[in-house]
């Protein structure tokens, strides 16, 4: 198999009933990647399948087969971490970070999508992901700060760009 992990063409091999999770983190060495519940409820898993937010434990790794997997560590850069990690620890939203690794990979997707969101919309896509620590608040806060300060550079673009 050959997929784009993280911008990096990656070769590995697998067994053909072998889920997508184990395949990034046993055979690609992705290990940000974390299984929970191994039936897509508690969103651990989730990784970016050719842009999109997808569960890793719900998809055979044959599925991936020439597709972009952006996982966890396709966040950060060789340097720093990326705004949405930052936010999360600046907002103390970590906890003991075995499910944030999924729900970084949701917000980054969802922050895509809807630039803008409001409170209500932030938690009702936190609604898709079981974490026992952290009591949501702190993520809520970490993703609209972020949706604000992204918000700004792009006016602040716009306003240098007339």
């Amino acid at each position: 198999m050959t997929v784009q992990l993280n911008g990096i063409t990656r070769y590995g091999e697998c067994e053909p009933r072998e889920l997508l999770s184990d395949f990034i983190r046993h055979e690609l060495g992705a290990t940000g990647t974390h299984v929970g519940c191994e039936h897509g409820v508690c969103g651990a898993c989730t990784v970016h399948v050719d842009g999109v937010a997808s569960r890793a434990c719900l998809m055979l790794a044959v599925q991936a087969d020439g597709r972009c997997i952006d996982t966890v560590e396709g966040l950060a850069t060789a340097n720093a971490l990326g705004d949405l990690q930052q936010a999360f620890r600046r907002h103390h939203a970590l906890q003991c970070g075995f499910c944030t690794a999924g729900i970084l990979m949701s917000c980054a997707d969802y922050l895509q999508r809807v630039p803008d969101p409001t409170e209500a919309q932030v938690r009702e896509m936190l609604s898709g992901h079981i974490c026992r620590c952290t009591g949501y608040t702190p993520i809520v806060q970490a993703v609209l700060e972020v949706a604000a300060l992204r918000g700004a550079q792009h006016d602040a673009l716009e306003v240098s760009h007339a």
